[in-house]
């Protein structure tokens, strides 16, 4: 192969690899600019709960712990962009914190202490609750990457027809 040949190669070689890198690098960025680094963080159940059920949603509660990839995960691939399209009424809890969070009945404890009394010992869980923040769906307990997204919808159906069956 003649000398231009070989150095015409190399340069197109060069460029898909710039190329390449560049376009990697914008999807990162693209992913980790559209994602929230939490949720909104649950603070008063209660009224959270009276919110969601007015728009007859179920409210969604990710129990998380500082340092969980797994609750990134799930924070950033499903709850975040459901959140973000107002799809799900969601709010945060960190089960390793002692926040003040007033409960569904309207006493005050903490987040850890309610994700105790709610027997969370895995992080991530995905609780679905009703007004009165009783389970209207089985909890999502870790997560199943490969049919996650599968049982998020399920549970969600599940809590959302037990929330209409309230009204």
């Amino acid at each position: 192969m003649p000398a231009s040949r070989l150095a015409r190669a190399a340069t197109s070689r060069t460029c898909l690899r710039w190329l390449a890198a560049g376009a990697l690098l914008a999807v990162m960025a693209g992913a980790s600019a559209g994602s929230p680094p939490h949720l909104p963080p649950a603070t008063d159940l209660a009224a959270h709960g009276a919110d969601a059920a007015r728009r007859g949603e179920p409210l969604v509660v990710l129990v998380s712990m500082p340092g969980c990839s797994y609750c990134d995960a799930v924070r950033r691939n499903y709850l975040g962009p459901q959140a973000a399209a107002g799809e799900i009424a969601v709010r945060e809890l960190d089960m390793t914190a002692d926040t003040p969070l007033r409960d569904a009945d309207g006493s005050h404890t903490t987040a850890r202490a309610w994700a105790r009394a709610h027997q969370v010992r895995v992080a991530p869980t995905v609780l679905f609750l009703d007004r009165q923040g009783r389970a209207a769906a089985s909890p999502l307990r870790g997560m199943q990457p490969d049919f996650y997204g599968a049982y998020l919808e399920q549970a969600l159906a599940q809590a959302r027809a037990a929330v209409a069956a309230q009204k």
